[in-house]
């Protein structure tokens, strides 16, 4: 059943949103011990919420797109009451104590938010193993990472612990988990969706977006959740044309796909074959494939990682023990004192015109180059990730971590949309076929995910 089938079964009165509720909470009983993709739940409120749903579907009253489906939500976006810990030891008693724009949008259109989903601590990974709450474990390929930094949420959605959840993509973490756990994901336009009430990692970077197991889950948070916010002036403000129609697409005439050379040179071979395999299903769809070639690759990396580390910096001047939490330097894991410590060298004024400057002249350079790119094609189809999860408490070296993002950060620093849907499996772990567009033709990725889906 799609999503948009289980929402007009609960409208119906075939499914009640209490049954709904309770299949999920089920298998979170089942799973979640080995999983580790939930780690607060919010039972009461949800089991409320959702006899609300069926009380005014049974009386006739009109109930909301998302009526009755099940939602996770990463723990670094406000969710009045609970714990917005963003996975740190820093934040470890901090109640929000109101809700961010999406959370709201969620309940105005009658999502049953069931609880938080697990990450790496501040967002500052890629492979959820850096949470005070312990590592999360992938479900479609047990013993290995699911990928970060909201890991916890693309896990909730592959073991069927929610129907869709929420996650932040600054430099791929939506993207990279959806890959390795084998479930779409789906980082919008910069701007099209709210971060007011977000724990920011990099400001100018990041942006929540929806994990599912289908194109209708992915269109209909879109839905709910994009769209101007006067709480954030980084919001478009314009209306957008309703997604849950780019669903029911099956060919792919009149659309030119990009193929970018050196995205398939830095990826493993074997990852390669099953993107190529998607890639001539594209072409079987009637798209004509173009192949792209893209010099700046290796510039990608460095410019995301010097703007995330001052942004991150700064963000985090908040967090010093004296209106709410601990002071982060005293408390927090290795990484995120690593991107403390070279985020406050470089941000000195001696080193910010060597450093910090030069990242910004190459984000430039990055997005000018990235647009003239896209500007004869209508997508760019291409691994999610160069390589397979490593096992969890795998020694990993820092570079080799950070490279699991070469691949998705470009999107982050040019603004642009970007998705990940299951491509196959290597060695019985999924792989993630990555789709990318120009600024607001966020239309276009999931009109493509669609047709591919509808094969």
């Amino acid at each position: 059943m799609k999503i948009i089938e289980k929402v007009e079964a609960i409208k119906n009165q075939d499914l009640t949103a209490t049954e709904n509720l309770e299949q999920m909470y089920s298998v979170i009983e089942e799973k979640n011990e080995e999983i580790n993709a939930f780690v607060e739940l919010d039972q009461a409120r949800a089991e409320k919420v959702a006899k609300d749903i069926d009380e005014r579907i049974k009386n006739g009253e009109k109930t909301g797109k998302l009526a009755g489906l099940v939602i996770g939500i990463k723990c670094n976006i406000n969710v009045e009451d609970l714990i917005i810990s963003a996975a740190s030891p820093t934040l470890k008693e901090y109640q929000g104590s109101y809700n961010a724009t999406v959370i709201n949008r969620i309940l105005d259109e009658d999502g049953v938010i069931i609880g938080l989903t697990n990450m790496d601590e501040f967002a500052a990974g890629s492979s959820t193993e850096t949470s005070m709450y312990g590592p999360t474990n992938n479900p479609n390929a047990l013993g290995h990472i699911p990928g970060g930094s909201s890991g916890g949420s693309a896990a909730a959605v592959a073991a069927n612990m929610c129907d869709i959840a929420l996650g932040s993509d600054t430099g791929g973490s939506i993207r990279n988990p959806a890959s390795h756990c084998g479930v779409m994901g789906f980082k919008p336009t910069y701007g099209m969706v709210s971060r007011q009430g977000l724990l920011d990692l990099a400001m100018s970077l990041d942006q929540i977006g929806p994990f599912a197991n289908d194109t209708t889950g992915l269109a209909l948070m879109l839905d709910v959740i994009a769209g101007y916010d006067p709480y954030d002036t980084t919001t478009i403000n314009k209306e957008f044309t309703p997604f849950i129609d780019d669903t029911t697409n099956t060919s792919l005439e009149n659309t030119t796909v990009g193929v970018v050379k050196e995205f398939m040179e830095v990826t493993d071979e074997k990852i390669d074959g099953v993107i190529n395999n998607s890639i001539d299903q594209l072409s079987d769809l009637g798209a004509e494939i173009k192949e792209l070639t893209f010099e700046d690759i290796d510039l990608g990396l460095p410019t995301y990682y010097l703007i995330n580390y001052v942004e991150f910096f700064s963000a985090t001047r908040k967090y010093d023990g004296r209106k709410y939490g601990e002071r982060i330097e005293e408390v927090c894991g290795p990484e995120v004192a690593r991107r403390i410590q070279i985020g406050s060298y470089i941000s000195q004024k001696e080193f910010s015109g060597k450093y910090y400057n030069k990242a910004l002249q190459a984000r430039s350079l990055l997005r000018n180059d990235f647009n003239d790119l896209l500007k004869d094609v209508d997508v760019i189809a291409g691994p999610t990730v160069p390589k397979l999860p490593h096992k969890i408490g795998e020694t990993i070296e820092t570079m080799d971590m950070y490279a699991y993002d070469i691949l998705t950060v470009l999107a982050n620093i040019t603004g642009i949309p970007a998705s990940s849907m299951k491509a196959g499996d290597v060695d019985g772990i999924p792989v993630g076929l990555q789709l990318q567009a120009k600024p607001e033709e966020d239309h276009k990725i999931l009109s493509t995910m669609s047709a591919l889906e509808n094969i």
